[in-house]
């Protein structure tokens, strides 16, 4: 049985988010379990999380979730705008509530690609990272 969609295709953030991650070298868009899912050989960002304990897709339908640099991530969390994301948090990944940085054209775009950037950098093959690098 097929995942139901947890997105709309016409949400700005989406839009936004998909401009950043799909200009990475070798980077590419699925859907998996319903939601955006962004990878080269693993994925390094999916659109739209929960948390423990609360499978209701609506309070962080609008979030990304990524892998940050494990010193990082105490940091991160302690921020309001960041969540301990469920299934993925476990294994250090975080998820950044889009809401909460304000409507689309409030948002730091340049923090969410600097997030962006990091998870790339810990998924992504050696030959990709070299290749975002020379570019």
């Amino acid at each position: 049985m097929a995942h139901p969609l947890m997105f709309d295709g016409a949400d700005p953030y989406l839009a936004r988010v998909r401009e950043i991650c799909l200009a990475l070298p070798g980077a590419d868009e699925k859907v998996s379990h319903g939601r955006p899912s962004f990878f080269t050989t693993k994925v390094f960002l999916t659109y739209g999380g929960t948390v423990k304990g609360d499978h209701d897709p609506e309070p962080y339908r609008q979030s990304v979730l990524v892998l940050p640099d494990a010193a990082e991530r105490p940091a991160l969390l302690g921020d309001g705008r960041f969540y301990d994301p469920a299934y993925v948090g476990p294994s250090g990944w975080v998820g950044l509530d889009l809401r909460a940085c304000g409507p689309p054209e409030e948002v730091d775009w340049q923090e969410v690609a600097e997030l962006v950037d990091a998870s790339y950098r810990l998924t992504a093959p050696a030959r990709l990272v070299r290749e975002l690098d020379a570019g």
